[in-house]
């Protein structure tokens, strides 16, 4: 049996992929940050903590870091922990580039100390393309246009420098935006189908966003997890760009999560320029070619899919809230 240590098993993707790694028949250990409030709520939601050991880690502390290892003995390390919110990344530069950079090297330094042999996964970003020319693939030059993209590209540099360096299995995932029921409200499409669900149910009589027309490389983070794994069990450690090959408008997502609840998003949605971000980028477009043939990975969920998905929980969660209450906000 494999084990998996996950950083930020209490996120999007850490618990997507702690469900995956459990279908596998791994055994999994989760690493999240000690904090005042109990965040499990995803793994619940999942129906996947009972099946994993949570152990405390923080990737400012490399103490931290070499216990949590050293407690797993892990054959594979997922590092999907991060200050992942962009916009915020402008006010808290300095901890983005902590926890998102500087964290991956004390990852990478202590599976060298420790165990060389452990394989190494690091989440990259699409971010780091910033507005480089379209379709973005492993070969696009990087423009990062936020402090969070310019740490995330120092993480995915030092990841290939350990690689070189010191032969570790150590890989990125330069993952484009990937979406589910469980993404976190600061992020535009969850704002956008949870604001759905609340002016649909009359909560709420609109929706404030930001810049309509950037256009982004939207997939289920279901299917991208998956890619991940491929990543560690194939013959030789690499990077890969992780995206659909389409890309739509925050516009698009708009009319799409509208049309679901049969309501036109012309009628509910306002621009304010509070939620505009000091640089943005304009267009996002992954070409996923080399995974689906190195890899034989291709994303499953479709566009339209995946905003129906994300549309339609929301909706129930706002329909029945004592039953969604008891059911998973005990658990957080």
């Amino acid at each position: 049996m494999k084990t998996a240590l996950i950083t930020g098993i209490t996120g999007q993707d850490g618990a997507y992929l702690a469900k995956f790694l459990v279908s596998k028949g791994y055994r999994v250990y989760g690493g999240y940050r000690r904090t005042s409030t109990r965040n499990f709520w995803r793994l619940h939601y999942l129906d996947v903590k009972k099946d994993v050991k949570l152990i405390p880690l923080d990737l400012l502390d490399q103490t931290s870091i070499l216990s949590a290892i050293k407690e797993s003995n892990p054959d594979e390390i997922y590092n999907l922990a991060a200050q992942s919110f962009v916009g915020a990344s402008f006010d808290e530069a300095i901890g983005t580039g902590e926890i998102c950079g500087l964290g991956v090297t004390r990852i990478l330094d202590s599976i060298r100390i420790l165990n060389p042999r452990i394989k190494f996964y690091q989440a990259s970003t699409s971010e780091m393309f910033g507005n480089a020319p379209q379709p973005q693939s492993e070969k696009t030059p990087f423009e990062p246009a936020s402090p969070y993209a310019a740490a995330k590209l120092y993480a995915h540099w030092v990841t290939k420098n350990y690689r070189e360096g010191y032969h570790l299995f150590a890989c990125s995932g330069i993952l484009f935006n990937h979406e589910s029921p469980i993404r976190g409200i600061d992020f535009v499409t969850k704002k956008i189908t949870d604001g759905v669900a609340r002016i649909n149910l009359g909560y709420t009589n609109y929706l404030e966003l930001g810049n309509l027309e950037a256009k982004r490389d939207w997939g289920f983070a279901g299917d991208y997890v998956e890619a991940m794994w491929l990543m560690l069990q194939a013959p030789k450690a690499d990077d890969y760009v992780i995206a659909t090959g389409e890309s739509h408008s925050v516009r698009e997502f708009c009319e799409e999560a509208f049309s679901v609840a049969g309501m036109d998003y012309n009628k509910y949605v306002r621009t304010n320029k509070q939620f505009m971000r000091p640089v943005d980028v304009n267009y996002l477009l992954g070409d996923p070619s080399k995974a689906k043939k190195v890899l034989n990975w291709k994303p499953k969920t479709t566009f339209k899919e995946l905003v129906a998905m994300m549309v339609e929980a929301d909706t129930a969660k706002y329909k029945d809230p004592i039953r969604y209450a008891e059911q998973f906000l005990k658990h957080i």
